[in-house]
């Protein structure tokens, strides 16, 4: 009879316990990270009798959750590489509007700057041209420094975004070392704490979109969390706590790094893979790099290439003297690491010196300088940034159209520079001149054509183009003779300079007599002189000094000629040989290609890493989450094994209450 009611009682409280279990389960349906829970029930042994063995009943073993390590972690991984994909999406946006096409882009402004000489070749004089001239310099500079301060905002936002993450991730670890304490007491009691357990998973799954975490259980119940190729950020009831701080080079950048007792530890960036920090820094180290230097790859060459033509030409001032430059850009600078050797001043021991000597040959990329690693004396190794070659250089070397010098001291053992030719030049560019009366419009050579001549040859231009040109080698005379026996198409001549000296040359119709490098011998005078028509024999053209500047376009109708020229991102191969540039609107449309397409790709692997994420996310779920329409059957299962059991202790009862009326007669 006993045996009877204790198994009644015991099927009671199992089925009591599963409703429980199953009451909880409803309950939390809906909670984000809740894995179902269930009874575990065993069957107790058999108690001996000398008819067999009778049951005892059932046994509550423990209430487990639902739980799948594998599909955990991979929910996490997948969720850690959709943040890192969608934050960078989100970040190449911005950067995107900061290269707008048409009438708002750079290359239209440089246009618009450059087209506005029109009015100059016309009216050399006019103020009014003059001052549309102006009126477009400053617009230009204006956009390339608006676009080199909105880089810079975005830079300080990056930084600013990494501060936020980097309390957000401080404070869950802090989370899951709690929730390792909590549970690492609870070890020995033989049951697991399950909704600790879905708290720190939950905790370890938001983590992962910050950064990508690996994990690693120990014996104790607690979880170590580690990231960045093993680095730990979570052991037992410890966390170690994320900064941020200063780039080594530049401390208007930011690094990551890890608060130890004996200094903070700079995370590689090449170890993180995935999570809303490694995006944000990728971003910075990367994608901004590239653009501030393409935009400052543009500004270096244009200004220099309009200065250049700037200085060739005469002003108005009185009395005419050569152009000064129209723009300023912002200076090259070699950036130490702040790990370099210090004089007791806190000084920097040695020192390098950067110089633009060439900034057609400007490359959109930053530089590495640091000992050459043969150990050689004087050597060093320069890699560029952008695509990773290395080449051996000297002090005084000169390089992608900039030239290095060691300043007080040359770099010793363990010192590094950060070499930016370009990266300033956008951000700091400005108009500097400031007098309508300082564009050089006019050339320091006149050409004029004989009124005795037979042919129909017309003076169409004449202006200089290198600082070869010696105006005191005028006047100088062209004469004109027979045809070439070689070529009948083109026209044999003499150049006579001042001096008395001769250099004999053939010309043909668009051919620019002055300079020609493909002549034999080759011509460089310093100047190109561009005729209309055919002339004849004995023709002659007079070349001397120009004595009006006001009434001279010939410089201006250099400035024309620039905006066809393909001065930016020349490249001076192993052969010697130069590979030709871009034009300035070349450059621009490849630059706003180069984001596009960042951006379209990045958009792409943001839509898949996050249709992944949600799939991971689902098939985990599958597994732990709660079924409400599988819950109910399960209800009502257990409720209708209650009832039963109520029933077995009922029918227990009425047993007993028959033996004790039997008993009292």
């Amino acid at each position: 009879m006993g045996a009877l009611l204790s198994i009644g009682i015991r099927a009671m409280f199992a089925n009591q316990a599963a409703l429980q279990a199953v009451g909880q389960n409803i309950a939390n349906a809906n909670t984000p990270g809740y894995s179902r829970q269930s009874v575990v029930l065993t069957t107790p042994d058999g108690q001996f009798t000398g008819a067999g063995f009778f049951g005892k009943g059932v046994n509550v073993q423990t209430v487990e959750r639902s739980h799948n390590e594998f599909l955990t972690r991979q929910a996490g991984a997948t969720k850690s590489i959709a943040s890192m994909d969608s934050t960078r999406m989100s970040q190449l946006s911005q950067l995107e509007k900061l290269f707008p096409p048409g009438e708002t882009g750079l290359g239209a402004a440089a246009g618009q700057f450059l087209s506005a000489m029109v009015d100059v070749t016309s009216r050399p004089a006019d103020p009014s041209a003059r001052q549309v001239v102006m009126g477009r310099a400053t617009e230009l500079a204006s956009r390339f420094s608006s676009a080199g301060q909105q880089l810079a905002d975005l830079q300080s936002g990056v930084v600013s975004d990494l501060k936020a993450n980097i309390d957000v991730v401080n404070q869950l670890s802090k989370q899951i070392a709690f929730a390792n304490d909590q549970i690492a007491r609870t070890n020995g009691t033989g049951h697991e704490p399950n909704d600790l357990l879905d708290q720190r998973d939950q905790l370890v799954s938001k983590l992962s979109e910050y950064i990508q975490v690996t994990t690693l259980a120990a014996n104790d119940g607690t979880l170590g969390v580690f990231i960045g190729g093993g680095q730990r950020l979570v052991l037992g009831a410890q966390a170690q706590q994320l900064a941020v701080t200063p780039d080594p080079y530049d401390d208007r950048r930011a690094a990551l790094s890890m608060v130890n007792s004996n200094g903070n530890l700079t995370l590689d960036e090449s170890v993180l893979t995935g999570g809303s920090l490694t995006a944000l820094l990728q971003y910075q180290n990367k994608d901004l790099q590239d653009a501030r230097n393409l935009l400052g790859q543009m500004a270096s060459a244009l200004t220099a290439r309009v200065n250049d033509q700037q200085a060739l030409g005469l002003d108005l001032s009185n009395p005419p003297g050569k152009g000064v430059p129209i723009f300023g850009i912002g200076a090259a600078r070699a950036l130490p690491a702040n790990t370099n050797a210090r004089n007791p001043d806190g000084s920097f021991t040695a020192g390098v010196k950067i110089s633009i000597n060439n900034a057609s040959q400007l490359q959109a990329s930053a530089y590495k300088l640091e000992p050459d690693p043969s150990g050689a004396a004087g050597a060093y190794q320069l890699t560029r940034l952008s695509d990773g070659s290395k080449r051996t250089v000297f002090d005084g070397d000169s390089v992608d159209g900039f030239k290095i010098d060691f300043t007080s001291a040359a770099p010793g053992i363990g010192d590094s520079f950060i070499l930016e030719p370009v990266a300033q030049a956008a951000i700091d560019m400005k108009r500097v001149l400031d007098s309508t009366s300082g564009i050089a419009a006019a050339s320091p050579m006149t050409a004029t054509t004989n009124i005795d001549n037979k042919g129909s040859t017309t003076v169409n231009s004449l202006y200089a183009v290198n600082g070869k040109l010696d105006v005191n080698q005028a006047p100088m005379t062209i004469t004109f003779g027979d045809p070439d026996p070689t070529d009948a198409a083109k026209v044999q001549y003499t150049l006579t300079l001042a001096d008395g000296s001769v250099l004999n040359g053939t010309w043909s119709a668009g051919q620019r007599i002055g300079n020609e490098p493909n002549a034999v011998p080759p011509i460089d005078l310093g100047f190109e002189l561009s005729l209309n028509g055919v002339p004849r024999k004995n023709d002659t053209i007079l070349l001397e000094k120009t004595k009006f500047p006001a009434t001279n376009n010939g410089n201006a109708k250099a400035f024309l000629n620039i905006q066809g020229e393909k001065f930016v991102g020349q490249r001076l191969l192993p052969d010697g040989s130069l590979a030709v540039g871009s034009t300035i609107n070349e450059a621009y449309a490849a630059t706003m290609s180069e984001i596009g397409s960042r951006v379209q790709g990045a958009t792409y692997l943001s839509s898949v890493s996050v249709a992944v994420a949600a799939d991971a996310e689902s098939t985990r779920a599958g597994q732990a989450g709660v079924n409400i329409d599988e819950e109910a059957s399960r209800l009502m299962q257990f409720q209708q094994g209650y009832q039963a059991a109520a029933k077995v202790l009922q029918a227990a009862q009425s047993m007993f209450d028959e033996l004790m009326r039997l008993t009292q007669r």
